[in-house]
Formats: structure tokens, sequence, C-alpha cells
């Protein structure tokens, strides 16, 4: 079937994050932070649900077949607006179909450019250098980043 909804994060009890926010292979490619708790996920919760009030912002819960398998966003950051997606591992297959709604949302948001900002314990990918304008490495959060600026009119 594969069907994917975007949900609002707060129609998600928060506990059924903590599988997919705590799960090693999600870490290990995040900026490093306590495991998440009962607690600190519904902060976590409140983050986003905050940062999607932000003019040009929205992060939802990712749904496969009814099952959460992540979420995604489109949020602020010190460049302008970054796309994330964060999958369980499993469902990594989706990555390209939650990509273009972002897409097509920063599009009609009216956003000319997007980024992406990917840990440097991940391979530089290929794919990404193709369809970005420019690459070139961040220092955030106290980590390095490749950052992708996309083009939205090139996805249009």
């Amino acid at each position: 079937m594969n069907k994917i909804q975007y949900v609002p994060l707060d129609e998600i009890e928060p506990e059924r994050f903590l599988p997919i926010l705590n799960k090693l292979s999600t870490r290990k490619h995040l900026v490093a932070h306590d495991e998440f708790d009962s607690e600190s996920v519904k902060s976590w919760i409140d983050n986003k649900l905050n940062e999607s009030r932000i003019d040009g912002c929205t992060v939802r819960a990712v749904e496969l077949d009814g099952n959460l398998v992540g979420w995604c966003g489109i949020q602020s950051s010190e460049l302008g607006f970054e796309i994330a997606i964060v999958l369980d591992d499993g469902c990594w297959g989706i990555g390209k179909v939650v990509f273009k709604s972002l897409m097509a949302w920063s599009k009609n948001y009216g956003h000319d450019l997007v980024y992406i900002h990917l840990l440097h314990t991940r391979p530089e990918y290929e794919f990404l250098r193709r369809l970005s304008q420019k690459v070139f490495l961040t220092e955030m959060l106290g980590d390095r980043f490749t950052t992708y600026e996309l083009n939205v009119e090139d996805f249009a």
C-alpha cells in the first residue's frame, strides 16, 4: 500500500517517537544528545511545534501505512531555511518521496533556497551534490556539517 501521511506532531502520542529518536542507527547521524525519555520527548515536540509556528516553517510526523516512521520539516537555520528528514532505517526507501514533498512545500512558502545539513559522520552524497547549486562545510551546534544549498525553483 505504502501510503505516506504527514501528521502534526501534537496528534501523535509522544512516547511513539521514543523508539525512532533513541535508535542507534538514527542517533549516529544526528547531533549528540542524551536519549529521550517521556519528559524530554514532550519538550522536543514542544520545540518542534514552536518551530512550526515560524513563518515558512512546518514540522510533521511521517506515517507509512498508519505507522509512525519518523519526522520531517522545513525549519529555520542560520542560513535561512533547512529541510530535515529523520526516518527509521527500515523506511529510508521513502526518503525521496518525503524530500519531494518538502521541496513542494518550500515552493508553496515562496522560499528561493533551502539547505540540507548532514553531520560530518555521513558521507558526501553525489546525488545531493548534483541537485545542489553549492556544497560547503558549516559549523553549528558545536559540530561540523556538509551543507547542500538547493534552489527551490529547480524542483518546481
